[in-house]
């Protein structure tokens, strides 16, 4: 639950930097946001989170 949270506070971060910067627009993020709900829904979730915490058990792995 961690790692997720921590995933969803990160990208929203980077959305808001993106939206107030010029580089995204609030139509996109919208767009964004929706294609989130409907992957979080989709048989493709499981695989997406599975990915997920594999990468971040590599990045967690590494030192420096």
């Amino acid at each position: 639950m961690v790692i997720s949270l921590s995933v969803v506070v990160l990208l929203l971060i980077l959305a808001w930097i993106f939206l107030r910067s010029g580089g995204l627009k609030f139509s996109h993020a919208v767009v964004c946001v929706l294609l989130g709900f409907y992957l979080a829904s989709s048989s493709m979730a499981a695989t997406i989170h599975d990915g997920l915490t594999a990468t971040a058990d590599v990045v967690s792995g590494l030192k420096p």
